[in-house]
C-alpha cells in the first residue's frame, strides 16, 4: 500500500494545481505587511509593489534617511498612511519592539497579514580568512535578525492567521566562496521548516524564497578586492596563501557576480504570490536552469559527486 503513495501523489498533483489556480486570491485592502531590509534590493521593490496592490506597508529600513527610504517616502506621499517607512535594524531588539508598536498603532481594519524577513548581508572569503566578529555579525543579521523579528510578531500573525515569508537562497545547498552566507541561509531554512509545521495548527503559513544569482539586481554583494582581502588576513593565513591565489579567488567570485540577473521583479513576483495566493508554496525557487540543476545534484547525489562538481568549478 505504502509503495503506491508516491504514485497517488503524482496523480493528485495536477488537481491540486488546478484548484490553486482557480481559488480566489487575497484582497490586499485593509491588510498590513511588515518588510525588513527595504533600503534597496528585493525589499525595496516589494514595498513598492505591495503598496500599489493596496496593502498597508511598513517598510523597515536600516537607514531611514538614506536614498532608498526617501524614494519610498516619495511613493507614499501620493496615498498618505498606506506606506510607512520606519527605522529597523533587525540586530537591535529595541528597533524590533518599536516596529511592532508602530504597526499596532496604525493597524488597518483587517489586521496584520504578513511579515517578510528580507534583510540580509553577504561577503566573500574562505573560512580562515574571516574573523570571528564577522561570523557573529552575519549570524546576527541573516539568522538571528529574522528569528528576533518573527518571535516579536508571532502573536499578531497567529491572531490574524497571516503569512511569514523568509528570504533564503539556493546557496543554502552549496557554496562557491561565500560559505558564511551559505551557513546562515541553510540555518534559516531549518528554522522555517520547524516553524512551518508548528504554525499549521494556527492557520499561519510559512514560505521560503530561494533566489539564484541576482547580485546585479540587489547589489547585496559588491565586487570584491583582492588587495583589501589580503590586507585583512592574519599572518598565519598569509603564510599559507599568497596574493596570486587571493587574486584568482577574487576574480572567480567577481565573474559569478557579473553573471547575476538584473530582473529582480522575478523574485518579487514569487514573494507576492507567497503573500496573496490561496495556497502558497512552501518554497519558491527562482533561478536559472543551470542553478536548479546544481541544487538537484546537491540534493540527490552523494556528497562526493557534489564536491567533485564544485571543485571542478573552482579550478576553472
Amino acid at each position: 500500500m505504502w509503495a503506491a503513495a508516491p504514485l497517488l501523489l503524482l496523480l493528485l498533483l495536477p488537481l491540486a494545481r488546478r484548484w490553486r489556480r482557480g481559488a480566489a486570491r487575497l484582497e490586499p485592502a485593509g491588510r498590513a505587511v511588515l518588510i525588513t531590509g527595504c533600503d534597496s534590493g528585493f525589499g525595496h521593490l516589494l514595498a513598492l509593489r505591495l503598496h500599489r496592490l493596496g496593502f498597508t506597508v511598513f517598510a523597515g529600513c536600516l537607514c531611514p534617511g538614506g536614498d532608498g527610504a526617501r524614494r519610498l517616502q516619495r511613493e507614499a506621499a501620493a496615498e498618505p498612511g498606506r506606506l510607512r517607512v520606519l527605522r529597523l535594524d533587525v540586530t537591535r531588539a529595541s528597533d524590533v519592539r518599536e516596529a511592532k508598536e508602530m504597526v499596532l498603532s496604525h493597524l488597518p481594519e483587517r489586521g496584520f497579514w504578513g511579515l517578510v524577513n528580507n534583510a540580509g548581508i553577504s561577503t566573500f572569503g574562505e573560512t580562515g580568512w574571516l574573523s570571528m566578529e564577522t561570523y557573529e555579525k552575519f549570524a546576527d543579521v541573516n539568522l538571528l535578525g529574522s528569528i528576533r523579528t518573527t518571535l516579536e510578531f508571532l502573536p499578531l500573525l497567529r491572531k490574524y492567521k497571516g503569512r511569514i515569508v523568509f528570504m533564503s537562497s539556493i546557496i543554502a545547498y552549496f557554496t562557491l566562496g561565500n560559505g558564511i552566507y551559505s551557513m546562515t541561509k541553510a540555518a534559516i531554512e531549518k528554522f522555517c521548516d520547524a516553524l512551518r509545521l508548528e504554525m499549521k495548527k494556527f492557520g499561519v503559513q510559512v514560505c521560503i524564497i530561494q533566489p539564484g544569482n541576482y547580485a546585479r539586481s540587489t547589489r547585496i554583494q559588491p565586487p570584491v578586492s583582492a588587495e583589501e582581502i589580503w590586507s585583512k588576513l592574519s599572518e598565519e593565513e598569509k603564510a599559507v596563501y599568497n596574493k596570486e591565489y587571493v587574486q584568482e579567488r577574487a576574480n572567480f567570485f567577481n565573474s559569478i557576480l557579473s553573471e547575476g540577473s538584473t530582473n529582480g521583479h522575478e523574485v518579487v513576483d514569487a514573494m507576492v504570490d507567497a503573500l496573496t495566493s490561496p495556497a502558497p508554496k512552501a518554497r519558491y525557487m527562482v533561478a536559472k536552469l543551470k542553478e536548479k540543476a546544481l541544487v538537484f545534484v546537491c540534493a540527490l547525489f552523494p556528497t562526493v559527486v557534489m564536491d567533485s562538481v564544485l571543485s571542478y568549478a573552482l579550478s576553472k
